[in-house]
């Protein structure tokens, strides 16, 4: 068996290669005009076709110009392949991709909405709820008045008494009221 202290240092040697090997990769492959395949870090030429790229990295593509179809409403100026035509071509080639603040303003907004959506989906919930809450104490409190029990109360003076029939009628109105709302 080796010592110790000539085998540790192989060791991470070793592991420190490996952990490089990852980054000495190329990125793109595609096949050039005479049709040799290419590997390298950069991307290809602009004269390579989009079919003959065969690798590329993640998430990257090659944006082209697509004219926007006229309407065949149009003046004649803006069908026709004149010069009026030639000046929107790079305007709309230079938009490209997204850059990173258009990106970050984009997950901000749609966060705001999420969030925005989450507490009007929460205050629905609890209006519901409250109304629920609502309408089974009417039910209950319609029971109780409509079971011809005695049912006290607090006057005006403070003073303990019964409600009158009269109240009672009223009552009972208010609670079937409140029912009907509920359905």
């Amino acid at each position: 068996m080796k010592p110790l202290n000539t085998t540790l240092p192989r060791l991470l040697a070793a592991a420190a290669l490996l952990a490089c090997a990852g980054l000495a990769q190329a990125q793109y492959m595609w096949i050039d005009e005479k049709g040799n395949k290419q590997l390298s870090d950069q991307p290809p030429p602009a004269s390579i076709p989009l079919k003959n790229i065969l690798k590329a990295p993640r998430g990257m593509t090659q944006y082209k110009y697509v004219p926007a179809p006229v309407a065949a409403d149009a003046p004649a100026s803006m069908q026709a392949d004149g010069a009026d035509a030639a000046p929107a071509a790079p305007a709309a080639a230079a938009k490209g991709p997204p850059t990173l603040a258009e990106r970050n303003a984009d997950f901000r907004k749609r966060a705001a909405e999420k969030a925005l959506a989450e507490t009007k989906a929460k205050e629905e919930a609890t209006a519901q709820k409250a109304k629920k809450d609502n309408c089974e104490n009417a039910q209950n409190y319609k029971r109780s008045l409509d079971s011809g029990e005695r049912i006290g109360e607090t006057n005006a003076s403070g003073e303990r008494g019964f409600m009158s029939d009269e109240k009672r009628i009223v009552e009972q109105q208010r609670a079937k009221e409140i029912i009907d709302a509920c359905k």
